[in-house]
């Protein structure tokens, strides 16, 4: 797979390295790539994405299987009563 990343393109670069009496010797830089799960499309895919790019928040990554919580209305809610006591001393009260 190529060295560039997905979303602005950077790509390896490539130069010399000077020592001290100036001999040039070629040298080159790489780019700080990830490889993350991102949502691309609508389908989830792995790219190639440079640091700098998931720093800035370009990438929305993929959420994990097994940490997707389940919608609330699944969920079972325990509904507090008020107890029968309270109510029937309130009423033979008044």
């Amino acid at each position: 797979m190529a060295k560039v990343c997905s979303i602005c393109g950077k790509h390896v670069s490539v130069g010399n390295t000077r020592s001290h009496a100036n001999n040039a010797t070629l040298r080159t830089w790489l780019p700080n790539l990830r490889e993350v799960r991102a949502l691309v499309d609508g389908h989830v895919q792995r790219i190639k994405v440079c640091a700098k790019c998931l720093k800035a928040g370009k990438v929305i990554k993929a959420p994990h299987k097994a940490r997707i919580k389940p919608p609330l209305e699944h969920v079972a809610v325990p509904v507090m009563e008020a107890p029968a006591l309270a109510t029937a001393e309130m009423s033979s009260a008044v």
